[in-house]
């Protein structure tokens, strides 16, 4: 029998495999959609102060942007 999450937003009940599961430390995050991770991402950078966080997101950024342009160096045709 598949593991059951309770989503920390909404509280609905899904079973393992459906929804999103986050393991940080010794806390679990579940959320049963995609949007109500995205509204306890929101609660939480709004109640992190900015210069606490800033850094990260910038680092993340600039990775992430690497790798969008590294990905169109891919797909570009090569004639």
């Amino acid at each position: 029998m598949k593991k059951k999450y309770r989503c920390i937003v909404c509280g609905r009940v899904f079973p393992e495999g459906q929804g999103i599961i986050i393991k940080y430390g010794n806390t679990l995050l579940a959320f049963h959609k995609s949007k109500c991770a995205a509204k306890f991402l929101k609660l939480l950078l709004e109640r992190i102060p900015p210069e606490e966080i800033e850094d990260y997101i910038k680092h993340i950024l600039r990775e992430l942007e690497e790798k969008q342009k590294l990905e169109e160096k891919l797909r570009a045709k090569k004639i």
